[in-house]
């Protein structure tokens, strides 16, 4: 009878040391969640506060939009911005805006002239996208990158682009 006693004590100490252990993993793995949570979160609030328009000396462009999470159906207003000091020209006058997923394929250009246009130095562009598709349908939730390209008077190729989300 007196083995069984031990052994039920036995039994119970390591019940009582593995909830202890449970309670202390559980604990230490909240702890690096939230540590974690809190690094990833600064992490992203650098990546998204930076600014989208930044003047340079040289060729530059800009693709500037007012916040860069949108619900969806919510019109999104895009600038295109000479931020560079020289003159950029374009194939057409929709200045080389292209959205398209992030896979890369083309969701919306704008049905523009086949007329060559010029952005001075800190001229820029303005267009909305309402979010339909040149196919007619409707954007879905996601990522969405909005790019601009032009060539400067060198002939080398400028481009820049951002990415926005799309939310339900």
């Amino acid at each position: 009878m007196e083995n069984k006693t031990n052994f039920s004590k036995g039994l119970k100490n390591q019940e009582v040391i593995l909830k202890e252990l449970l309670a202390k993993s559980l604990v230490l793995f909240i702890g690096i969640g939230v540590i974690a949570g809190f690094s990833f979160g600064i992490y992203l609030i650098d990546v998204k506060g930076n600014s989208q328009l930044v003047f340079v000396e040289g060729s530059s462009i800009s693709v500037v939009t007012e916040k860069s999470d949108f619900k969806k159906g919510e019109e999104i207003n895009i600038k295109i911005v000479n931020s560079g000091t020289t003159s950029l020209t374009f194939s057409d006058t929709s200045y080389g805006l292209r959205i398209t997923g992030l896979s890369g394929i083309l969701m919306y250009a704008p049905f523009t002239a086949q007329v060559i246009s010029n952005l001075e130095p800190g001229d820029e562009i303005e267009f909305s996208w309402d979010q339909t598709k040149n196919d007619g349908d409707t954007a879905l939730e996601g990522l969405y990158k909005i790019s601009a390209k032009g060539v400067d008077e060198q002939q080398n190729n400028v481009e820049k682009s951002t990415t926005v989300t799309i939310w339900k």
